[in-house]
């Protein structure tokens, strides 16, 4: 697992977190930036997928 699988997985998780606080207190902002946060994570954890894959299909 690289840092760029750990940091995205984290920021996929704090978005989601973020996201059900603007769901349950209202916020439609918090709801738009919590699904931002965790798209941005998912597009690292993919980047970091793929940096692996590389790295273990050239051994």
């Amino acid at each position: 697992m690289n840092k760029d699988q750990v940091k995205g997985a984290v920021k996929e998780a704090a978005g989601n977190v973020q996201k059900k606080a603007g769901e349950v207190t209202g916020s439609a902002s918090q709801q738009v930036k919590g699904a931002a946060r965790e798209a941005e994570g998912n597009v690292q954890k993919n980047y970091g997928n793929v940096k692996e894959t590389v790295k273990n299909a050239n051994k």
